[in-house]
């Protein structure tokens, strides 16, 4: 029996690149399983994000390709994740040293660029605001703005944090599975 019920556990996903070197400079955190194009997955801890992401930063991670949230469900909690690129070392295979900058170079089809996704887990019932990363990402302005707007998790140290698609006055968070749409809706007149 207990050979058997070792074989229903599953196993925690090994390490990735980024995983060691995060393990290696002291920055705890989750291994998460790999998404399908094999994309590293991280979960953080609210508090230490804006450690990691200035950590990952200065390791050549320059780029926020895509900041968003989503909710898990019923019971669920609600996630917001951070996907980021190290562009620069990219551009740096693609192009000689010796080429003068603005040169166009083909880019190969097998070269992937060296990625990683942050997920921040927040209880649903619990506080719903994490730090910022606008202070070293600029394109987290909107993309932030947009995931407080949908999902309502606010961002600590946001520049301007106000709803970027639904009114001011609009109330609760449309993208969340456990919201319910006001019904007051009111006919226009055709004429």
């Amino acid at each position: 029996m207990p050979e058997e019920a070792a074989a229903v556990t599953p196993t925690a996903p090994a390490p990735g690149p980024v995983s060691t070197w995060l393990s290696q400079q002291g920055f705890e955190h989750a291994v998460l399983p790999a998404d399908h194009l094999g994309v590293e997955v991280l979960g953080i801890e609210p508090a230490f994000l804006p450690l990691i992401a200035t950590a990952l930063k200065a390791s050549g991670f320059d780029y926020l390709q895509c900041q968003g949230g989503y909710d898990e469900g019923a019971g669920g909690r609600l996630v917001s994740f951070y996907h980021l690129i190290k562009l620069a070392s990219l551009a740096d295979r693609i192009a000689p040293a010796s080429s003068k900058a603005g040169t166009n170079h083909p880019i190969p089809a097998d070269l992937r660029p060296e990625e990683v996704r942050l997920k921040v887990f927040l209880p649903r019932d619990g506080a719903l605001s994490i730090p910022s990363l606008y202070g070293l990402f600029r394109g987290a302005d909107w993309q932030e703005r947009e995931t407080f707007d949908m999902f309502g998790i606010t961002y600590e140290g946001h520049p301007h944090p106000k709803r970027l698609l639904m009114p001011e006055d609009w109330k609760g968070w449309p993208l969340r599975k456990d919201y319910v749409q006001p019904d007051f809706y009111e006919m226009q007149d055709a004429y």
